[in-house]
Parts: structure tokens; C-alpha cells; sequence
């Protein structure tokens, strides 16, 4: 695929030129205070290194001096066993198969990466022969360095610049990369910025790079001019008028100075409120820094051009000259929940006054968990506990410590004092059951409890590690992923909302006032993210809730961590536009035979009134097969008319002005074109697709406005403008080598995305299709639009009952979920930390600003982080993701999401600090782009390396008394238990038949989906579910849902006699064993036995009985906790259906992969080394 940059017009008349996509990042390194980038930079650590290659299986494992367990089937319980067999004088290397036939050496793998990637079996195997796999895009430059995460730093700057000669060989992951330029750049990157940028080190090294990534020289941009360490595609958002913007210092904290310290540690100023002095205002304690907008703790351009505004939330910035607190008054309302369920109580009572200003804001709302409909999924439910989000008084007693300048007694807090329960130590080959009965909770950061109670839920942003290291060398030492997930669209039953003119922002870094500023006296206050002192503007000085005068830390916006703001006329480029829908609509014969054509129809006459929007909302349809078809839907026709364009090469709008129409004033004409749509094409015979003019058609007809294009295709694109061949072989699904063509094959459907994002058009695709589509193209079309991609294989109304269900389910809640419209989001964090990746569906402009032309609220997004300045003098530190959008009534809302995290010296506290399932969820975006950028068993094989590598460094760093066995802190006993899963995940997996579209669409959804849902893909919850019981159950609406305990993934916890219910987020299963109880046959499915079970159950029948209220109850409510539909298949002992089910009991051994226990045999073999 050809991923060099192009040229556009793009913006507001003038002409100016961007560059579209991940290309080559247009960014030099500028060196921050206290870094040297000479030699003495720590040398890139490469978990390969002496390692042995990976063991067989799926091609990843060696046969090592244990004995391997011979293939056998997974599907046959063997005894239940209650811990692993230690026995006495010997290693833990022999563990008998839970049965099947005697031992014999398994198969070697065939992986064709660069070098043997394993000995021959042999007893005492010879010095491993590491694999090699290059870092280069060029394959004429082996080297010698086997695949390996780059997750805790990027590389260190590299030598001389030499003269670009080529296009840049761009990655194809969706996150930060480098751009293409047509002045100088450095050697070659890394094909995806998941990995170090970096030529491979000496075979000696075993360290990080300190140093953060060094990006190539910008097309915009002079040699030897500095930018931040993360990439930028240069764009300016096209509109009528020109943007607003402030002038771009070069940095916030430049080299020749010293960068601002620490708060003072001596005792607060003791004062009462008091009127506004007339005088002028205080003098700042610490001197300003220039009126720059950077982000904490990044450097920042100072020659970008000035049409290349630097617009913070696209333009969540107040134009030049104007300073929050002195534009024109406006109203100063404060909506303290917006309430999106009727009958919620108003707010309490505000918090008691005080008397006095201590670094700390004494006045908290300590705010209650969602109250929703039903509650949440027990795995989402859990990361919430120790947070909430109604408004309840909290106090603080005066002089208490602030999040920037803590008083000592945090040190004390040290997780070293008293062994807690996260470091406790566990033999993972001995302990057997690990796995907790309830779902697995988010840890809670080591902060005083006044700071934890206002922290943002994990929910919406969840960090790796909740205790951030000092510095890169205690990171690196860690060997953990450090990055965030976040979720900042998330439908909230409340969310506290403010209406003002003055929306008050730190006037260096321009963050946004959150829990976590000091305020030093009545009229100032201190960033927590770069620590300069402000003014308290007047009108701030206001509290709407409590209606009194000079308690600014009382304000709702110092209450809440999360906050929704109506953002004033200055945070607008143009008026906010509709609400515009437009339907791309394949209605070829295979279309037709589908059948999808009558749901659609169907569900949208049923939600037509329940789009989001207002009276200026607009609606349009487009259909296509060989040629394209136009609607005009003009108010005074009688009925719709069809316009044809036969001339696809040159697609043309044939009446621009009426194929988009106003909603309200046109629905009569809409809902019969709706009615008569499937007739249209009941008997056509067309079987062409010309996708690709289709979409542009659509482009077009979006462009002035912007808005949702929802494109609907049942095969492959084979005419006309992105036209595609089929690439796949069905006969290699099963190979156990790389899989190939998980890249694009063509650059058209990106190129057209990113012109998409330029206008503000985000483009959702849905593909039902029975036959190969190459997802991995098309997808593009969403991916770099800020889409989403929905996928119904095998699709057919009448032979698959269930994936009908399930689109219908999908397009009603597509239909009426919140959309914003032309939105932008900007992540900040403290001094001294950058983000250098992002993953996600998004487009990347200004250097660290996402471009997102529609945000719904099923959008997840996460950032790799690295620590540049070491934070020796902080004792938290915080991260902040602003989100500008307009909402579906016309209205411009920022969304400001802020996150706290205790700042720590030591690696037993980082560990005890680790987020398992955060951990695993940034591994799985980073393993989607090494598959992508590299190859599959690169992924798989830096995978494992994760997990040896961390457990390694626990052992030898932290560790005091060094034990037998394969040891692990508690809170990371689940690590390789996920690894292992993801190794087994569609995504990843080889040697088991996978259809291509199939693993790219789940490749997508890691990237895409957020965490709760996707670690239900990655490690799915078993429930035995023939036994319910009231008893612990939940009492929701009247309703009483069962909570039965979570089972391990494995056939020894299956019983013929019962039924097991398997959440695997996306699908459901229903096994009933061949002797399950007559009783739970009758009373929940209507049957007197399994054999009667019919093969095509999809929906359990409502029957009149206690135990089917029960098992419909716990399904409904897992169900209603994810905002997509998961299907129910209802499967027999001996149903064609068991092997999907099968193939999720991830610690069964099976032909082409380990078990648990062998798995973690491996991992200890590797670490012993």
C-alpha cells in the first residue's frame, strides 16, 4: 500500500496544503533540562535478547527439557485436580495430560521468520538461535534483532539526517506516525510507533531507551527546528471563517531555564473571603512562563505556519488576546447533574464554607455511582467501586495537603511499610485457582482519600500503572507498558454540566481547572500539570450552586473529575452544523438475497423520529450497484425521485440541493421512499459493486456540511474506483505460518477517509457478506474517519436467524445513540511526561490532536506514555483529555475528563500499582499494529516476551527471598493467564482455521472497542447456570438477577450434567451437556431432553417457570450492560457449534496451541535462564 502523504486543499479559502494520514512524523527532538542524548542514553532493552525462541505449538513454543504433553483433544474432561503436582526433588516440568494418548514430541513450528526460530528437540537444547525480524520498512536491511515491545520509551536521536530521496514508507497501524517531507529526515523508523523508531542496538543491550522518540523532519518545517515528541499530521480545519488562535512559543520550559519546581512547602495562607480588592491583582509567587499553548511538559514548534493554527481541542482555545475571565459576561448557570433518566433527585446541599484557603480545595463532592436503568456488568461494575458520581458534601480539615505539594506524610504511605495484598507473593504452578469468583476490579491509586473519593472513575480513564515511576530507568527496570485507556464519550446518567462565559484554563499549558489545582489564596491558583500560579478570574469567584460570593474552590468545576462545559462563541470556527445522516446503500442481487435490505428499512421507519438532532437535521440516501442512484427528496414532490449515474468514473451530483433534506419537513417523502426501497430491487439482476464511486458520490454530498455517512456492503468492491481482487486462501486459514495481508491493499479507501476527516465526515460501515470483502481495506474508510465498523458474517435473513436479531438490535441503538459532531480531543498530563502513540479510530493533526468528525459513545481510545524529565520533586502527578464536540442540538460542549496518580521511588510500588487488565488491553492495541506493521508471529512472540519480562523483573528486582517456582505479585497472578488468551484470541491465533475478515474485524475491535468490552473478547466469563439460586442476587426494576461465581475457562469445570452459559462479549453460548438436568430442560428450555434441543436455538422461550424467569433475567442483564447486541447460540454436547465454544476454554490444551500449566512451564523455563 502506498502510504505517502498528498496533498489536499483544505481550509478557508486560502489554499493551504496538509498532509493526509499516519505518514512520516514532521518532528525533531528538542532536548529538554537534565537529558543528555549523547552516548550515555540507556541502551534500548529488548526482551529477545538471550531468550529462547518461543515454544511450539502455535508456532510459537520450543520443546524444552520438559516433557511436552502430547495433542489432545480439549473436549474430554480429565479428574478435576486442586492444585498442580509439585513433585518432590524435581523441577515442575512433567504435568500428566488431562488424557489421551501417551506422550509424544509435538510437531515443530513452521514459522518463516528471518533465521530458525527454534532447535530440534533434544535433551539439553543447544544456546538459543534468537529470531530475527527487521526494523526497517526496507527488507534489504536485515538485522539481527528478534521483535520486542517499545512500550516504556522511544529511541534515542539518531545521528545525521540524510537527504530523502523516496516516498516515505509509511506504517498502516492506526496511531501516531511519523509524516512524509520533502526537506531531510533521519535513517528510516520503525514501520509502526508501537515499536522503538530506532536502529537495533548492540546484541548486548538489555535496557530502554530513556530517550523519547526522535521523528523525522517536517515537511512545514525548516531543518534543525524542534517539535514535540509526538507526531503530527499538519491540517487545517476547512470552514467559513479563519480559525482563532494564539501564537505558538517554542516551549512552555525551555532548556535555558530552569523549569518551574515544586509548590512551597510551608504552610498555607490562613484567610477569610472577602471581597474583590479594587486594587490590581496579586502579584504571581512564581514568575510566568511565556503565553504559550503547550502541552505539559512537551516542547512545541515555534515555526509552524500561522495558518496551522495551534487550536487545543481543535479550537478549545480562547483567540488571541483574549484571557479567560476577560471576554464579554455571559450567564452563569450550572446544570448540576444533567440528568438522562426521569425522576433523578436534584443535587445536595453544597459543601460547608470555609474560612480559609488551604493548597487543597476543603470543599469536595464526593459523587455517587450511575444510577442506571439496571446496573452494570459485574467486570464493568467492579472497576467503579471505589468511585461514584452524585454529589454528596464532603469536608476537609483545614491545612490538609494538596496534589501538588503533599505534605511528607505522603512518603510514608510507601508500599514497602507493610507487604499489602498486591505484592503478595504467589507460586503460579502451585496456586490452580487464581481466577477470582467476581470479576476482576481496577486497583485503586495509593492517594489520600479526600483525592481518591474526586478521582475520575476508571470507567472513563484507566492508567497501567496507578502508581507512575520517578523516572524512565525505574520504568524500564519495571518492564510494564506505561500508557492510558480511556472511554470519554461513555453515556453517564449524570454528568455535572456548566454554562459560563469564563471557562477558566491555565494560561501557560492551557489546562482546563480541575480537583487537583492549589489554590494559593482566594485570587490564585496552581496548576497541577505545570505548575504555574494564575489568576482566579472574577467571575469565577461566583459559586452558582450555593449562590454565595469568594469560594472559588467550591465551584463545581474544582468539585467533579469529570465536567461538561457549553462552550462560549470563541471555541467555535463556523456555526455549529446539523445533524446530518446520509445512507450509502449496497442493492446488488447479493444484497437482495440477503435480505438485509428489509431490516434496514424496517428499523429505520422504527427510529426515524428518534435521531438525534434538532428542526435543522438532514437526511439523504444513496444506492449503488454497477452504477449509482440518487434520491431527490425535495418538499412538494408527491413521491421520491430516482436519479441514475451510469458514468462512475467521473461520478457528479445530478441536484446537489435536493438529495439532501430537512428531516422535518420532508419525512413523508422519506419514510415511502423507506417503504418502496426493498421493491426497488426485488428482482435485479446487477452484481457489480462500484463501492468506491459510491463513496464518493457521498463525499461530495457531504463535504459543505459534514455529518455521518452509513455505508452498507455485502461484498467485495469490484468495479469502478477501489475496486479489490480476493486475497485470500482459503486453504491457508489454518497455516501455522504468517498470516498475510492484514494490511491494506490499496491506499484509495484511507486517502478518501482522511478527505473525509478534513470535512468533517465520519463514514460507519457495516458489511454483511457471506464471502471474503477485504476488511483489512476497507475498514480504512472508518478507521482514519473517526468510524465504526460492523460485521455480520455469513449474514442471510432466513438461514441465520440470530445474526438478523442482532443487526436489528445493532442499527436501533446506532439509530438513537448520542453522536457528536465535528469534534476534536487533546490528552495533557504533568511536566516531565509525554504520550508518543495513540490507538484508536481517529485521525492524527497538529502533533497530538485527534480529529474525530463524529464521537459516539461505544469509542474507545488509548495512548502509550514515556516519562522524559524524572518527577523526583512530585509526589502526583495528573493527566487530562479534553474532548470539543457539537452535540446533536447544535451545541459546542467540551468534555473534560482529569485523572490523579501518586508519583513512586520504588519497583515493589510500581507493581503493586499494576492495572492487569489496562496492561492487557495496551498489549493487545500494540500486538494489532506489530501484526499489521511486521508480522503475526512478531506480535505473538513480543506478546510473550511481556510476560516473561515482567515477571522476570519482579523475581530479580523486587523479590527478597528468592523462591522455587514461577512467582508473581498478586496483582499481576492474572498476566499470563491474559497473554495466554490473547495468544488464543482470533486475533492473534494460528494453526486454527480463521476466515481473514474474521481476524481483522476482531483486530479492530481490540483497537477500537473499550476495555470492559474488550477483555470480555479476550478472556470470556463461564457461569454454571442450571443451578441458580436468589440467593446473592441482584434486585433490579423488580427484577431478580441471579450472580452465579465466575468459572476457569477450562473442560475440568464443564459437567454433562449441567448447562454453562459462556460470555464472550460479542456472542454468548448456551452449552447443555448430554445428561443435563431434565428439571432445567423443561423449566427453561421446553424440552424433556438435550437430544431434543433443536440445532438453530437462538432465543431461550419465555416460559411461566421460576428457573426460566431466572436464567432470562441473568441474561437480559448482561446483555443490557454493552452497547452492542451479543448474540445467544444455544448449543448440544454433540452440535457442529461446540467448537466455536471449545475453542474458548483457554487453559485446555489443543492441537495447535499449550495449556495453561504448559504455558506457564514455558515462561518459567524462560526466565530461569
Amino acid at each position: 500500500m502506498s502510504t505517502a502523504g498528498f496533498n489536499s486543499q483544505n481550509g478557508t479559502g486560502t489554499g493551504q496544503t496538509y498532509v493526509n494520514g499516519p505518514s512520516q512524523n514532521p518532528i525533531g527532538l528538542q532536548q529538554l533540562p537534565g537529558v543528555s542524548y549523547g552516548i550515555t542514553h540507556q541502551p534500548i532493552y529488548n526482551p529477545m535478547q538471550s531468550k529462547a525462541p518461543a515454544p511450539p505449538g502455535p508456532g510459537l513454543y520450543p520443546s524444552g527439557p520438559y516433557q511436552p504433553i502430547p495433542p489432545t483433544s480439549s473436549y474430554q474432561p480429565g479428574p478435576p485436580l486442586t492444585s498442580y503436582p509439585v513433585p518432590s526433588g524435581q523441577a515442575l516440568l512433567t504435568r500428566p495430560p488431562m488424557g489421551g494418548p501417551p506422550p509424544h514430541t509435538p510437531p515443530q513450528s513452521a514459522s518463516p521468520s528471518p533465521g530458525p526460530r527454534m532447535p530440534p528437540a533434544q535433551a539439553t537444547p543447544p544456546p538459543p538461535i534468537v529470531s530475527s525480524s527487521s526494523y526497517y520498512p526496507n527488507p534489504q536491511q536485515p538485522q539481527t534483532v528478534a521483535p520486542t515491545w517499545m512500550y516504556n520509551t522511544a529511541p534515542p536521536l539518531i545521528g545525521p539526517s540524510t537527504s530523502l530521496t523516496t516516498p516515505s514508507n509509511c506504517p498502516k497501524g492506526n496511531h501516531v506516525t511519523p509524516a512524509a517531507s520533502t526537506a531531510t529526515l533521519p535513517p528510516p523508523p520503525l514501520s509502526s510507533a508501537v515499536y522503538s523508531s530506532v536502529p537495533p542496538p548492540p546484541p548486548s543491550s538489555a535496557l530502554y531507551s530513556s530517550v523519547p522518540p526522535p521523528p523525522p523532519q517536517c515537511a512545514t518545517q525548516p531543518a534543525g527546528t524542534s517539535m514535540p515528541t509526538i507526531s503530527n499530521q499538519g491540517f487545517t480545519q476547512k470552514g467559513p471563517a479563519p480559525p482563532p488562535m494564539n501564537p505558538i512559543a517554542p516551549h512552555a520550559y525551555p532548556p535555558n531555564r530552569a523549569p518551574y519546581g515544586p509548590p512551597p512547602t510551608g504552610p498555607q495562607p490562613t484567610m477569610k473571603p472577602t471581597l474583590p480588592p479594587t486594587g490590581p491583582p496579586m502579584a504571581s509567587a512564581t514568575p510566568p512562563p511565556p503565553k504559550a499553548d503547550a502541552q505539559g511538559g512537551g516542547a512545541v514548534n515555534s515555526t509552524l505556519p500561522l495558518t496551522e493554527p495551534d487550536l487545543q481541542e481543535g479550537d478549545i482555545e480562547c483567540p488571541a488576546g483574549t484571557v479567560a475571565g476577560n471576554g464579554p459576561q455571559a450567564p452563569n448557570n450550572y446544570n448540576h447533574v444533567e440528568n438522562k433518566m426521569a425522576g433523578m433527585s436534584p443535587p445536595g446541599p453544597p459543601g460547608q464554607h470555609f474560612g480559609h484557603y488551604p493548597s487543597l480545595p476543603p470543599g469536595y463532592h464526593n459523587t455517587a455511582a450511575p444510577h442506571n436503568s439496571s446496573p452494570m456488568h459485574p467486570a464493568m461494575q467492579a472497576t467503579t467501586q471505589p468511585y461514584s458520581h452524585a454529589p454528596q458534601p464532603y469536608q476537609q480539615s483545614p491545612g490538609g495537603p494538596g496534589p501538588a505539594q503533599l505534605s511528607p506524610s505522603m512518603a510514608a504511605m510507601s508500599l514497602q511499610s507493610s507487604t499489602p495484598e498486591a505484592l503478595r507473593v504467589v507460586n503460579l504452578l502451585q496456586e490452580r485457582n487464581l481466577l477470582p469468583p467476581t470479576p476482576v476490579s481496577a486497583p485503586t491509586p495509593c492517594l489520600p482519600q479526600d483525592l481518591q473519593k474526586i478521582n475520575c472513575s476508571p470507567e472513563v480513564f484507566r492508567c497501567t500503572l496507578t502508581s507512575i515511576p520517578q523516572t524512565q530507568s525505574l520504568l524500564n527496570k519495571a518492564k510494564l507498558p506505561l500508557g492510558l485507556l480511556l472511554h470519554p464519550f461513555k453515556d453517564l446518567s449524570q454528568l455535572p454540566v456548566v454554562t459560563s462565559s469564563t471557562i477558566v484554563r491555565c494560561r501557560s499549558c492551557r489546562t482546563y481547572i480541575n480537583p487537583f489545582v492549589s489554590f494559593l489564596d482566594q485570587r490564585r491558583w496552581k496548576c497541577n500539570l505545570c505548575y504555574r500560579v494564575n489568576d482566579v478570574p472574577e467571575e469565577f469567584m461566583y459559586n452558582p450552586v450555593s449562590r454565595s460570593y469568594g469560594e472559588p474552590h467550591k465551584r463545581p468545576e474544582v468539585q467533579n473529575a469529570t465536567m461538561e462545559f457549553i462552550a462560549p462563541s470563541e471555541y467555535m470556527l463556523r456555526p455549529p452544523q446539523p445533524a446530518v445522516y446520509l445512507f450509502v446503500i449496497d442493492v446488488s442481487h447479493n444484497a437482495v438475497e440477503t435480505g438485509y435490505l428489509d431490516v434496514f428499512c424496517q428499523s429505520l421507519l422504527d427510529n426515524i423520529n428518534s435521531l438525534p438532532g434538532d428542526s435543522r437535521t438532514k437526511i439523504g440516501f444513496i444506492t449503488f450497484d454497477s452504477t449509482i442512484h440518487f434520491y431527490n427528496l425535495q418538499e412538494g414532490l408527491s413521491q421520491p425521485q430516482m436519479l441514475i449515474v451510469s458514468d462512475i468514473e467521473d461520478i457528479f451530483l445530478p441536484t446537489p440541493d435536493s438529495l439532501l433534506v430537512n428531516l422535518n419537513e420532508c419525512k413523508e417523502l422519506v419514510q415511502d421512499l423507506l417503504r418502496s426501497l426493498p421493491g426497488l430491487f426485488q428482482k435485479t439482476m446487477e452484481t457489480q459493486s462500484a463501492l468506491g464511486s459510491a463513496l464518493q458520490a457521498a463525499f461530495k454530498l457531504l463535504s459543505p456540511t459534514g455529518g455521518r455517512m452509513s455505508v452498507f456492503q455485502t461484498q467485495l468492491p469490484n468495479l469502478g474506483a477501489g475496486a479489490l481482487q480476493s486475497r485470500e486462501d482459503p486453504n491457508q486459514r489454518a497455516s501455522a505460518k504468517d498470516i498475510q495481508h492484514l494490511a491494506p491493499a490499496t491506499d484509495f479507501y484511507k486517502k478518501l477517509a482522511l478527505d473525509c476527516s478534513g470535512q468533517q465526515v465520519a463514514v460507519d460501515l457495516f458489511l454483511l457478506s457471506s464471502q471474503y470483502c477485504d476488511l483489512a481495506s476497507l475498514g480504512c474508510i472508518s478507521r482514519y474517519s473517526s468510524g465504526s465498523i460492523y460485521y455480520y458474517p455469513s449474514y442471510h435473513h432466513q438461514h441465520n436467524p440470530a445474526q438478523v436479531e442482532c443487526f436489528q438490535k445493532d442499527l436501533k441503538r446506532y439509530f438513537t445513540r448520542k453522536i457528536g459532531f465535528e469534534a476534536v480531543m487533546r490528552i495533557r498530563c504533568t511536566k516531565g511526561l509525554s504520550i508518543y502513540t495513540f490507538h484508536g479510530n481517529f485521525f492524527v493533526r497538529s502533533t497530538d490532536l485527534l480529529s474525530l468528525p463524529n464521537v459516539n459513545p461505544d469509542a474507545g481510545f488509548a495512548v502509550q506514555m514515556a516519562i522524559d524529565e524524572n518527577l523526583d520533586n512530585m509526589q502526583v502527578v495528573s493527566f487530562q483529555a479534553a474532548l470539543l464536540y457539537t452535540s446533536s442540538k447544535g451545541e459546542r460542549r467540551i468534555r473534560v475528563h482529569t485523572l490523579c496518580l501518586p508519583v513512586v521511588s520504588s519497583l515493589a510500588d510500581i507493581f503493586a500499582g499494576a492495572d492487569v487488565q489496562a496492561i492487557t488491553g495496551l498489549l493487545a492495541c500494540m500486538a494489532v499494529d506489530r501484526s499489521v506493521t511486521a508480522s503475526l508471529s512478531d506480535a505473538r512472540d513480543a506478546l510473550t516476551n511481556a510476560a516473561i519480562d515482567s515477571l522476570s523483573s519482579y523475581r530479580q528486582s523486587v523479590l527478597t527471598i528468592q523462591q522455587p517456582g514461577l512467582l508473581s505479585p498478586a496483582c499481576l497472578r492474572l498476566f499470563p493467564l491474559y497473554i495466554l488468551a490473547l495468544l488464543k484470541q482470533k486475533s492473534f491465533r494460528t494453526g486454527t482455521s480463521t476466515r481473514l475478515d474474521d481476524r481483522v474485524f476482531t483486530m479492530c475491535q481490540l483497537k477500537y472497542q473499550p476495555l470492559a468490552y474488550a477483555m470480555l473478547m479476550i478472556h470470556p466469563s463461564l457461569y454454571r447456570v442450571d443451578d441458580l439460586t436468589d440467593e446473592g442476587a441482584l434486585n433490579i426494576n423488580e427484577r431478580t438477577i441471579p450472580q452465579p461465581r465466575l468459572l476457569q475457562l477450562s473442560v475440568e469445570k464443564l459437567s454433562r450434567e449441567g448447562a454453562f452459559l459462556m460470555d464472550a462479549g460479542t456472542e454468548m453460548y448456551l452449552w447443555i451437556g448430554r445428561n443435563c438436568n431434565p428439571n432445567f430442560l423443561n423449566q427453561v428450555l421446553g424440552v424433556p431432553n438435550s437430544s431434543a434441543v433443536p440445532d438453530n436455538l437462538f432465543s431461550l422461550p419465555e416460559l411461566d417457570t421460576a428457573e426460566s424467569q431466572r436464567t432470562r433475567a441473568f441474561i437480559g442483564w448482561l446483555r443490557d450492560q454493552r452497547p452492542f447486541f451479543p448474540s445467544l447460540h444455544v448449543i448440544r454436547d454433540d452440535s457442529q457449534r461446540k467448537v466455536c465454544f471449545m475453542q474458548n476454554m483457554i487453559e485446555d490444551r489443543t492441537e495447535s496451541a499449550l495449556s495453561y500449566y504448559e504455558f506457564l512451564l514455558h515462561l518459567q523455563q524462560q526466565i530461569s535462564k
